[in-house]
């Protein structure tokens, strides 16, 4: 093993392309994506519209990770 990588295990090429892609993006985007999730949920429950509301302020946490995702994949590299 060499820099802590498997040979044995790499990435598919729809992996390493969604990759090279998501990398293009800054990492805030990710993190005005959740605050923009809770603030539109906030908006959709002032509004009456519960369901709604619990529907979207659920992305933020999964925007949290794709950032999360992302940061490492652009420090650490995929393969």
């Amino acid at each position: 093993m060499e820099n802590g990588n498997n040979p044995q295990h790499k990435e598919g090429p729809i992996a390493k392309t969604i990759e090279e892609q998501t990398a293009k993006l800054p990492s805030d985007v990710y993190l005005w994506a959740a605050l923009g999730s809770i603030g539109l949920s906030l908006t959709l429950k002032i509004m009456g519209r519960r369901h709604d509301a619990l529907f979207v302020g659920q992305w933020a946490a999964p925007f949290l990770l794709f950032g999360v995702y992302n940061k490492i994949v652009k420090t650490e590299g995929s393969d």
